[in-house]
C-alpha cells in the first residue's frame, strides 16, 4: 500500500481544473507571407519613425496611426506579435536599415519584463503537501500551497497542466512572439516548499525545464514526451475552509487520491536520475537558449548543509526563503512552525554555499503592529545574520480559506488601514540598503480573493509616488537600475560597499553613473575560516554578477546598451584584485549552467560545484 505522500507525488502535471479566472485566447500560428505588402509598408514607416540607438517602445498612439493606414486585408489591425513575425520574415528583404533588433524593440510589449538584462520565466510545481500550518496561508487545493488559482502565473501553470516542459516552452514562445529575447533565461520555480518535494520529482522537474530550453535553442518543436498520467479530479473542491478543524489542504488531497486511485497508481512517471539531469545541463552550456539563473523557494527549517549542497547540484543559484517575521512571538502566533534561530541557521548555510538569498517578509501578520513591523525591518538589515540580497515584501492578505479568518471573526486580527500600510511601505522604501533589491512590494492577489483590507496590487506605485512627494528617494537596486536607458561606459565609476554577514565580509561592487544609477554589479563574499564546503573552503566567491539594460541575445552588440560591453569583465577584475589582497587561494563563482561558458572565457576552470580562477 502506498503512503499518502507517495500518492500525492502522482498528482498529475495535467491537472484538469476548471479555472475560475479569465479565459485565455488559444494561440493561433500566423503566416506573414500572404500579408507581405502591408507588413513591408508598416516596417518602412516604423523605420522612418525611429532613429539609430532608439531604445524605447513606440508610443501606442503612433503605432495605431500606422496600423490604420495599412489594415490587415482591409479589416482589423495586425497585432504586435504579427508585426514582429513580419519583421523576422521580411526585414532584410525590405532593406530595413536599422535592423531587426531595433524594430522588434520598438514593438516589444511590456519591455519591463526583460529590461533587467535577462528573461525571467516563472514555473510552478504541482500541488503537494506542505510541512507548515501557517494561519495566513490560503487553502486552494487546485494550486501549490500558498498560491491561488486567479494569480496570473498560476493560471499559466494550470493551463499547461503544471508540466515543467510545457510551462517553460510555451511561456518563452509567447515572449519571443511579442519581441523579447530568450537567449538568457532565469528559471524561477515556485510552488511552496521545494525542498519538501521528493528528490526524484525535483530532478525530473528541473531536467524538463532544461529540455525545453535546449529544444527552443535548437529551433525544435515541442517534445511529445510531456506530462504524467492525467487524473480526473473534478470532484475535488476548489478550496478547503481553514476554519474547519476536520479539513486541511494536505488531508483533502490525500483523501481524494486514496479514494480515487487506491493502490492502482503506478510510481515513476515523474522521475529523472542525476545522470539524466546533468546531461541536460551539459547540453545547455552552449545552447541558443541558456539558463543564466535557477531559483527555488523553500522554508528555513527545510535547509541544512546537505540540502543546500543538493540544491547546488541541481543547478540552483538563488534561493527564495520565507522569513515572514524576525519575531519569535509573531512566528509562534501565526503557526509558522519554526523560530528565528532556524532562519539564522538557514542564512548561514546559504551564504556558505554562495547562493543569492531572496527573502520574503510579511508585515501585518497576526499580532503585528506597524511599529513592530518597522522594528522588524530595521533588524533585518542591522543584524549580519540576515541582510538578504533581494526581498519580496508581502503584506498579509486576508483570504477566505485561511485559518486567519478565525481570528478575524473573533476580533483578534484586522488588516491595516490604507494609511497604516502606506506608512509601513514608505519606511521599507526609505530603509532598504543599496545592496538589496526590492523585487516586489505587495503580492499580485486578485481583489476577488481578498476578504477585506488592501486590494491594490499597484500599492508599490502609490508608495513610491508618496515618497517622491515627500522629497525622498529609494536607494535599493531596483530604484536605481538603468533599465532601457543608454549608458556612456567611460563615465561609469566603481563603487564598493562593504558589510558583514554571518560567514564573513561582503563586498558589493557597482558600476554607477554620475547620478548613482547602477549599470552592473557584483556580489563578492570574503568568508572567514570554517566554510563547510571543501571545494571553496579557502576561496573568495562571486555570488552574483549582473549587467543591467534591456536583454540582448547571445553575441549581439548595441553601443547604446550596457550589456556585452565589458562591464562584467571589469567587475571580475576588481573582484580578483580584492581576493588577491585578502590572501585567498582562488576566486570561485557559483555559476549557472548557461553562464559556465562565459566564465571559461574569463579564465575560470571547472570544479565540481563551482568554477575557479587564480586571484
Amino acid at each position: 500500500m502506498q503512503t499518502a505522500g507517495e500518492l500525492l507525488l502522482l498528482l498529475p502535471m495535467g491537472l484538469q481544473t476548471r479555472s475560475r479566472g479569465r479565459r485565455r485566447r488559444p494561440e493561433v500560428s500566423f503566416d506573414p507571407t500572404p500579408h507581405r505588402e502591408q507588413l513591408v509598408a508598416i516596417l518602412r514607416e516604423l523605420e522612418a519613425r525611429l532613429s539609430p540607438g532608439d531604445g524605447a517602445a513606440l508610443p501606442t498612439r503612433e503605432l495605431h496611426a500606422i496600423l490604420r493606414r495599412h489594415p490587415r486585408e482591409g479589416r482589423g489591425f495586425f497585432s504586435r506579435a504579427e508585426l514582429i513575425s513580419g519583421i523576422r520574415a521580411f526585414g532584410r528583404e525590405a532593406g530595413i536599415g536599422l535592423g531587426e533588433q531595433a524594430l522588434v524593440r520598438s514593438l516589444r510589449m511590456r519591455p519591463v519584463r526583460t529590461q533587467s538584462g535577462v528573461t525571467p520565466v516563472t514555473v510552478f510545481t504541482k500541488p503537494y503537501p506542505c510541512p507548515g500550518e501557517c494561519v495566513f496561508c490560503p487553502n486552494d487545493v487546485r494550486m501549490p500551497k500558498s498560491y491561488l488559482a486567479r494569480e496570473p502565473g498560476c493560471q499559466r501553470a494550470e493551463s499547461n497542466g503544471f508540466d515543467p516542459y510545457l510551462q517553460t516552452y510555451n511561456r518563452l514562445k509567447a515572449l519571443t512572439a511579442i519581441g523579447h529575447p530568450i537567449a538568457k533565461v532565469e528559471i524561477i520555480i515556485l510552488g511552496g516548499t521545494f525542498s519538501f518535494y521528493p528528490g526524484a520529482y525535483q530532478r525530473w522537474f528541473i531536467k524538463r525545464c532544461f529540455d525545453a530550453l535546449n529544444d527552443l535553442g535548437a529551433g525544435r518543436e515541442a517534445s511529445a514526451d510531456v506530462g504524467a498520467a492525467r487524473v480526473d479530479h473534478h470532484t475535488l473542491p476548489a478550496r478547503v475552509d481553514g476554519r474547519s478543524p476536520d479539513l486541511s489542504y494536505n488531508r483533502e488531497l490525500s483523501r481524494f487520491l486514496k479514494v480515487l486511485h487506491g493502490e492502482r497508481m503506478l510510481h515513476g512517471a515523474e522521475h529523472a536520475s542525476w545522470d539524466e539531469l546533468e546531461r541536460a545541463q551539459r547540453d545547455n552550456e552552449r545552447a541558443g537558449c541558456r539558463n543564466v539563473g535557477l531559483v527555488v523557494e523553500t522554508r528555513p527549517d527545510r535547509l541544512d548543509r546537505a540540502e543546500a549542497l543538493r540544491l547546488r547540484r541541481l543547478g540552483c543559484t538563488k534561493v527564495q526563503i520565507g522569513f515572514q517575521s524576525l519575531d519569535d512571538d509573531i512566528l509562534a502566533r501565526n503557526k509558522r512552525g519554526h523560530d528565528v534561530a532556524a532562519t539564522v541557521d538557514a542564512m548561514r548555510v546559504l551564504r556558505a554555499v554562495g547562493f543569492k538569498v531572496h527573502a520574503h517578509w510579511m508585515p501585518n501578520l497576526l499580532d503585528a503592529t506597524p511599529q513592530r513591523d518597522r522594528e522588524d525591518y530595521v533588524r533585518m538589515f542591522a543584524d549580519p545574520a540576515f541582510r538578504p540580497d533581494e526581498l519580496k515584501v508581502y503584506p498579509c492578505s486576508l483570504i477566505e480559506s485561511a485559518e486567519l479568518m478565525v481570528h478575524y471573526e473573533a476580533g483578534d486580527y484586522r488588516p491595516y488601514t490604507h494609511e497604516e500600510l502606506l506608512e509601513v511601505l514608505l519606511f521599507v522604501l526609505e530603509h532598504t540598503p543599496r545592496y538589496c533589491r526590492l523585487s516586489r512590494v505587495v503580492r499580485d492577489i486578485s481583489s476577488e480573493d481578498i476578504v477585506t483590507g488592501n486590494r491594490q496590487s499597484n500599492f508599490r506605485e502609490v508608495a513610491e509616488r508618496a515618497l517622491r512627494e515627500r522629497g525622498g528617494r529609494g536607494a535599493d537596486i531596483r530604484a536605481r537600475e538603468i533599465k532601457h536607458e543608454g549608458v556612456e561606459i567611460g563615465t561609469l565609476q566603481l563603487r564598493d560597499t562593504s558589510y558583514r554577514t554571518s560567514v564573513g565580509q561582503e563586498r558589493f561592487l557597482e558600476l554607477v553613473t554620475g547620478d548613482d544609477r547602477v549599470a552592473a554589479f557584483l556580489r563578492l563574499s570574503l568568508p572567514d575560516d570554517g566554510v563547510f564546503v571543501p571545494e571553496v573552503a579557502d576561496s573568495a566567491m562571486i555570488r552574483e554578477l549582473h549587467v543591467y539594460g534591456a536583454a540582448l541575445d547571445l553575441g549581439d552588440r548595441d553601443p547604446a546598451r550596457a550589456q556585452h560591453r565589458g562591464l562584467g569583465s571589469r567587475l571580475i577584475a576588481a573582484a580578483r584584485r580584492i581576493a588577491r589582497g585578502g590572501g585567498y587561494r582562488d576566486l570561485a563563482v557559483i555559476s549557472a549552467v548557461g553562464t559556465r561558458e562565459y566564465y571559461r572565457n574569463q579564465g575560470f576552470g571547472d570544479g565540481v560545484l563551482y568554477q575557479h580562477v587564480a586571484p
